[in-house]
């Protein structure tokens, strides 16, 4: 059986106003399984989002194939959710109609995902602040929408580019904990951008290092600590040393350039 993402070969170039190609991403080859819980880690600029956005399809590639259950990808599609780094929630819509949003967008009927979006608001915490407008919430409360703005299509493959980055630690860990509750009950397959060491292994079954730019998949590293995961892990001596093997990765792809 396929994998349920591929990526043969794919690079990604760009052209600069000065006319200058840029390669962002240069002969990335993975696989990541359904359900998995991938995340990738890396310099700043190594392309880590442009990877997420070519996962996606919000990117074409220059080379390369990106598949999906073996087909090539043609385009966006529905069975993607995606979560950025800032939860861009629309001011004038209550937390449970931005929720709803992407319903109304692909014209369903939103009578038929009210529950579903009730469940999905309660799964995150944010019983009681249903009808609360963005700015009535805290950072962390509205990513918690956004999260649940992504799910609200049952979409089998989540996509998140660095979701917490803007947040405090605790409110940072908070979400990541809260996100893993939600990834087992939920089961999807995630792929997670982020520039945390900890993060990265808190949350993963694998960890994807990626060089500087042009980014290149340095390694990949699996990581079998128990489920559900706690805070209180990060001060094992497993911990530690997948902290490591991720950081000495990362430190061996420095001053790596065209």
């Amino acid at each position: 059986m396929p994998a349920l993402i591929g990526l043969e070969g794919v690079t990604k170039r760009f052209t600069s106003r000065a006319g200058d190609s840029v390669t962002a991403v240069e002969g990335v080859s993975l696989e990541i399984e359904s359900d998995q819980f991938v995340t990738v880690v890396g310099a700043s600029g190594c392309g880590k989002s442009t990877l997420l956005k070519l996962i996606g399809a919000l990117l074409p590639p220059t080379e390369g194939r990106v598949l999906r259950g073996g087909r090539p990808v043609q385009g966006p599609s529905r069975d993607v959710g995606i979560v950025f780094q800032s939860p861009v929630l629309l001011p004038w819509r209550s937390a449970l109609d931005n929720v709803l949003f992407p319903i109304e967008i692909m014209g369903w009927p939103v009578g038929k995902y009210r529950a579903e979006a009730d469940r999905l608001i309660e799964l995150v915490g944010l019983q009681g602040f249903e009808q609360s407008l963005p700015r009535e919430l805290s950072g962390g409360m509205q990513q918690r929408v956004s999260i649940c703005r992504a799910l609200i299509h049952d979409p089998p493959l989540l996509l998140m580019d660095e979701p917490f980055g803007a947040l405090d630690a605790m409110t940072r860990e908070e979400l990541g904990l809260e996100l893993l509750r939600v990834w087992s009950e939920r089961r999807k397959t995630v792929v997670f951008v982020t520039h945390s060491i900890a993060e990265a292994i808190l949350l993963a079954d694998r960890v994807v290092v990626m060089t500087p730019r042009p980014g290149r998949i340095v390694t990949t590293v699996s990581i079998t600590l128990p489920r559900p995961r706690t805070l209180e892990m990060e001060f094992s001596e497993e911990f530690k040393g997948y902290a490591k093997l991720v950081r000495d990765a990362i430190g061996s792809t420095k001053g790596a350039r065209p």
